[in-house]
C-alpha cells in the first residue's frame, strides 16, 4: 500500500495546484529541484512543498500526493459518460410520468426546459474552472481555494453524507425492481449480492470503473433512443390495431394541470409547473460528477471541456425530447402515472406500450433501471469517496484517509462507504420503496447545494481575473458569455432550493416529513461553514489573493498527452461521445 505516514502533518502548507505535473514537464531538472526551485522549501518524501503565496489566501490547493498516490486512468470518453451515466437513470425511465400528472405535458416541458438551462450554466461553469484545476474532489477543493476554505470543508462532508446514504437508497431500489420479476425471494439475497458488486467496484483500478461507466451509459442511451423512437411510432399510429394519438393529450385533458387544492386557474397552473422543478433537479443529478475525479483523468485540460460540452447536449436532447413524447402518449390524468410499486409499472414509456399491445417492454425497461440504480451506486462511491479524499488532503478529515493502495484507490474512503452498505437492510422490514424515498428524500436538496457551489466558484474565479486584470482568454477554456449565465443560474438554484417544499407553508397542506427532506439540508451546511470557520479563523479569500497566475501558469505546462485511438467494436458507437 501507498499513501502518508500517520504520523505527517497534513495541516501544513502544500504544494498548490499542478506542481506535480509541472514539474514533469520540467525534464531536464531533477523533480525535487523543480518543486524547491519554484515553491521554496519541500518535503521530498512526501513531495509536499511550503506555499510561497502569502498568508493572505489559506486555500492553497493540495495535488503533489494525489499526483503520486492516484492513477490517471481515466480517458475523455470515460468523462462523458461518467455524466451521462449519472444523469440518465430512475428520474427518466420511471419519473417523468410524475412530472406529467402533475403539471400536464407542457407543464413538465416547460420545467425541465428550464432546468435544462440550468445545467447548461452549470456544465459549462464546470468546466471552465475544472480545466484549469483539475483536481480530485472538484468544486469542493475549487470552493475552498477561490471562495473559503470553510466553505470547502461545509460542501464536502455535505457530499460525503449525502452520497454514504444515496448508496443504499440505491440498493434498496434494486431490491424493488427484482421483486417486479420474483417477489418471493428473500430481499436480503439481492442486498448482498449488490453490496459485494459495488463494493468490489470501488476497490478496482479506476479504468475498471471507468469501462464498467462507459457500458452503462452506452446500454441507457440505445434504451433512451429506443424507447423515444417507439413512442414515436406508437404516437404516430405505427403499431397495428392502434390508432394515431398525436397531440390528442394536450388538447383533454389539456397542456397544464393545477395544483389542487393549493391552487387553481393560472395561479393553480403555474405552480403545477414549479412543483415539478425539484424533480427535474433530482433527474439531472449527476451530470456534475465526471470532474469528481478530474485527477484521475489524462489530458483533463482538453478532456473537461470537452466531455462538459457533450454531456449537457446528449442530457438536454434526451431529457427534452423524452418529456414531449411522454406528453403525447399518455394523458396527464391517468390513474397508472400515480403508481408507486417503483417498478417498471409506473413509466409512462411502459404504460404507453402495453396499451398498444407490446408485452416485452416491461421487462426490458426494468432490467436497463437495474443496471441504472446500479451505477448511480457507483457514482455515488467515487464521488463520496474522492471528495472524502479531498478532504482529508487538506486536512479536513483524518489522515486515515489518505492511504491508497498501490493500483491508486484510497481504500480506507472507499471502506467507509462499504461499512453504511448495510442500512439497505432497513428495507426488509418497512417496505424497500418507503426506505428508498426516505433516503433520497433526506439528500435530494444537496443537488442545489452543490450546483449552487459550482456556479459561485466560477463567478469567483471570474471576478478575480478581473481584480487582478488578467484576461480570461488566458484560461484553458473560456466562453465570453458564462459570468452573465452562472449569475442567472445561481439565482434560479437558490430559489428552487428555498421553494422546494412550497406545499408544506398552504392551508392545511403541513407535512413534517416533507419539511424536513426539503429543508434539513441548508442548516447542515451552514452549520459546517460556521464550525470550522469558527475553529479555523478561516477567511473568504480576497480576490487578488487567488494565485491565478501560477494557477494558468502550471495548467499550461501541463504535458499534453496524445488521444487515446478508438478501436475494435467500440468504434460503431464513438458518436455517442465525439
Amino acid at each position: 500500500m501507498s499513501g502518508v505516514d500517520d504520523d505527517d502533518n497534513v495541516e501544513e502548507s502544500r504544494l498548490p495546484l499542478l506542481a506535480a505535473a509541472h514539474a514533469n514537464a520540467m525534464a531536464s531538472q531533477d523533480p525535487k529541484d523543480q518543486i524547491i526551485s519554484q515553491y521554496g522549501t519541500v518535503d521530498a518524501e512526501r513531495g509536499v512543498a511550503s506555499s510561497t503565496f502569502g498568508g493572505d489566501h489559506d486555500g492553497d490547493l493540495v495535488t503533489a500526493e494525489e499526483n503520486r498516490d492516484l492513477k490517471r486512468g481515466l480517458q475523455q470518453r470515460h468523462l462523458s459518460m461518467l455524466g451521462i451515466a449519472g444523469a440518465i437513470g430512475t428520474g427518466l425511465f420511471l419519473g417523468l410520468g410524475s412530472a406529467v400528472a402533475t403539471a400536464g405535458p407542457l407543464g413538465a416541458l416547460l420545467g425541465y426546459a428550464t432546468v435544462g438551462l440550468v445545467v447548461c450554466a452549470v456544465q459549462f461553469a464546470l468546466g471552465e474552472v475544472a480545466a484549469l484545476l483539475p483536481v480530485t474532489g472538484s468544486f469542493v477543493r475549487h470552493a475552498e481555494f477561490l471562495v473559503d476554505p470553510a466553505l470547502g470543508f461545509a460542501i464536502g462532508w455535505n457530499l460525503v453524507y449525502g452520497n454514504v446514504l444515496s448508496i443504499p437508497a440505491e440498493i434498496t431500489a434494486i431490491v424493488v425492481l427484482f421483486e417486479y420479476w420474483w417477489p418471493d425471494i428473500n430481499p436480503a439475497v439481492w442486498i448482498v449480492i449488490f453490496m459485494v458488486l459495488t463494493a468490489a467496484v470501488g476497490f478496482s483500478v479506476i479504468r475498471i470503473f471507468g469501462e464498467i461507466e462507459f457500458t452503462f451509459a452506452i446500454i441507457k442511451i440505445l434504451l433512451v433512443i429506443f424507447l423515444i423512437i417507439l413512442g414515436l411510432v406508437i404516437n404516430l399510429g405505427g403499431v397495428p390495431g392502434t390508432e394515431r394519438i398525436g397531440f390528442r393529450y394536450w388538447q383533454d385533458p389539456g397542456p397544464f394541470v393545477e395544483l389542487l387544492p393549493i391552487a387553481s386557474g393560472d395561479w393553480g397552473k403555474f405552480l403545477g409547473f414549479w412543483s415539478v422543478m425539484t424533480g427535474a433537479v433530482f433527474s439531472f443529478a449527476g451530470v456534475e460528477s465526471l470532474a469528481m475525479a478530474a485527477a484521475e483523468a489524462k489530458n483533463p485540460k482538453r478532456a473537461i471541456p470537452k466531455a462538459c460540452k457533450r454531456v449537457f447536449a446528449r442530457i438536454v436532447i434526451f431529457y427534452i425530447l423524452a418529456v414531449l413524447i411522454v406528453g403525447m402518449l399518455v394523458a396527464s390524468n391517468d390513474e397508472r402515472l400515480g403508481d408507486e410499486s417503483g417498478t417498471a409499472a409506473q413509466s409512462p414509456f411502459v404504460i404507453a406500450a402495453s396499451a398498444a399491445g407490446i408485452k416485452a417492454i416491461p421487462s426490458i425497461v426494468n432490467a436497463v433501471v437495474i443496471t441504472s440504480a446500479w451505477s448511480a451506486q457507483n457514482q455515488s462511491l467515487l464521488t463520496g469517496t474522492r471528495v472524502l479524499y479531498g478532504l482529508a488532503l487538506k486536512g479536513q478529515a483524518p489522515k486515515i484517509f489518505l492511504r491508497t493502495t498501490s493500483w491508486g484507490v484510497p481504500y480506507m474512503c472507499v471502506g467507509l462507504f462499504v461499512c453504511f452498505m448495510p442500512l439497505s437492510f432497513m428495507s426488509m422490514s418497512n417496505g424497500a420503496y418507503t426506505v428508498f424515498w426516505w433516503l433520497v428524500d433526506l439528500t435530494a436538496a444537496g443537488v442545489l447545494i452543490s450546483w449552487s457551489t459550482i456556479l459561485l466558484n466560477h463567478l469567483r474565479l471570474k471576478m478575480a481575473l478581473s481584480k487582478q486584470g488578467i484576461s480570461a482568454d488566458r484560461l484553458p477554456w473560456n466562453n465570453s458569455w458564462t459570468f452573465y449565465s452562472s449569475a442567472v443560474a445561481l439565482f434560479m438554484c437558490i430559489l428552487i432550493l428555498f421553494t422546494a417544499g412550497f406545499t408544506v407553508f398552504c392551508d392545511g397542506q403541513w407535512d413534517s416529513a416533507t419539511f424536513v427532506s426539503s429543508y434539513l439540508d441548508i442548516p447542515l451546511v451552514l452549520f459546517a461553514y460556521l464550525i470550522w470557520k469558527f475553529i479555523k479563523k478561516t477567511k473568504i479569500v480576497p480576490l487578488k489573493s487567488i494565485p491565478l497566475d501560477d494557477a494558468i501558469e502550471q495548467a499550461d505546462q501541463y504535458p499534453d498527452e496524445p488521444e487515446e485511438k478508438i478501436t475494435g467494436p467500440i468504434r460503431f458507437v464513438s458518436w455517442i461521445w465525439d
